[in-house]
């Protein structure tokens, strides 16, 4: 057994406990690829395509413009997965971590000019004072020379650090006028939710720099942080733009029952912890919840009864038979969620890679077309799904 594998191994061993990670730099090494394997959607039969494996817990995937992968691991570890499969050494230059419990590094996207000023973005639980808790999720961005990040700078703090491992988010998104929505959680700590000097289950939308843009709906209200878009949100883990609309939907995991999908708007309040579709793991009703509707509180999109625990999203813009689909990551429910819209109606959902047995962590449409899906696993794999056609 190789040194990562025990890494990995590990690291699966700390979900929900509070242990401490330790980031292994060397390359992982490979297992032989999996065969191509033919799967069936409703649309159609699919391949699925292993481009890469031996990743430990891999959170993120963005798409270098020359074919590589760049893929966050949750101890810290950001590695660079050649088209042949390869995966680097950790790339150098990302900031320190807090890997404990559902914390670590995060997601990873490219400046929206990134071939003019090759800067990469990673939002990530950064620890508190001496590296402990609390923590708080954090954005940096630095310039991508070789397998180093340079010239590294934190352009965004979630204030006040309040989380001992939980509730973190966080995807990053590039809107089409360059503004930078970060997803984030409330930390378990419910109404912080609420509070509106606080940055704990917000939304934000900054400019690429971090400063603040004028034009967001708090800006030079009193005792309100200007970065917030958006209020009322328990744990986001997945973001994505509509191909067509261009609004940015956001999925969230909702305590016991209660997962969501939303299309946030500017200074609204989608209500948690005061209303909600979930319950307490315990199965007692959240202590502040007044039922699943009250005035001045935004409903869900669509929700979730049962929680798939939802992740990474992705909508398919490519032709092929699955052309204006959304897909969610689910965790809990090891499956890829196939839901077909009418117009922004959720029309009807389909479940994919289920005989996998893999939480799957993160979805995204490559630049040829085809989504790609990482499974959170000690040996966890970046995959290539190649869509039905139309």
């Amino acid at each position: 057994m190789t040194r990562h594998t025990l890494l990995a191994l590990a690291l699966v061993g700390t979900i929900g406990c509070g242990s401490k990670l330790e980031a292994d730099a060397a390359a992982p090494k490979a297992a032989a690829k999996a065969e191509p394997a033919s799967q069936t959607s409703t649309k159609g039969a699919f391949r699925v395509v292993e481009v890469a494996n031996g990743l430990a817990m891999p959170w993120a995937v963005a798409f270098l413009p020359d074919g590589r992968y760049l893929v966050t691991e949750r101890a810290g570890v950001l590695r660079i997965v050649g088209a042949d499969g390869s995966v680097s050494k950790a790339v150098t230059g990302v900031p320190a971590v807090f890997a404990e419990s559902q914390g670590g590094l995060l997601d990873v996207v490219l400046s929206p000019s990134f071939a003019q000023d090759g800067l990469v973005y990673l939002s990530y639980a950064e620890p508190g004072e001496g590296g402990k808790a609390p923590a708080g999720t954090a954005v940096a961005r630095g310039k991508l020379e070789g397998e180093a990040l340079t010239g590294v700078e934190v352009i965004y703090r979630q204030a006040p650090k309040l989380s001992k491992g939980h509730h973190f988010g966080s995807r990053l998104v590039f809107d089409d006028q360059g503004f930078l929505f970060v997803t984030q959680g409330e930390h378990n700590e419910r109404a912080t939710s609420q509070d509106l000097d606080k940055l704990q289950g917000k939304l934000v939308r900054l400019n690429a720099d971090g400063s603040v843009p004028q034009d967001n709906p708090f800006v030079g209200r009193d005792g309100v942080r200007p970065e917030i878009f958006s209020y009322g949100h328990r744990n986001m883990q997945g973001a994505a733009l509509h191909p067509v609309t261009r609004k940015l939907w956001t999925s969230e995991h909702g305590p016991k029952g209660g997962d969501e999908v939303n299309i946030p708007e500017a200074g609204k309040n989608y209500g948690w912890p005061l209303i909600t579709y979930g319950v307490n793991y315990s199965g007692l009703k959240i202590p502040e919840a007044e039922g699943t509707e009250k005035d001045g509180l935004e409903q869900p999109h669509h929700y979730w009864a049962k929680s798939p625990a939802l992740s990474g999203m992705a909508f398919a813009n490519a032709p092929s038979a699955w052309k204006g689909n959304l897909f969610l990551g689910a965790l809990s429910d090891r499956n890829l969620i196939r839901l077909e819209l009418d117009g922004d109606r959720i029309a009807s959902e389909e479940r994919l890679l289920g005989d996998l047995g893999s939480r799957i962590r993160d979805v995204r449409e490559g630049p040829d077309g085809n989504l790609y899906v990482l499974t959170e696993d000690a040996n966890g794999k970046l995959l290539r799904l190649e869509p039905p056609k139309a």
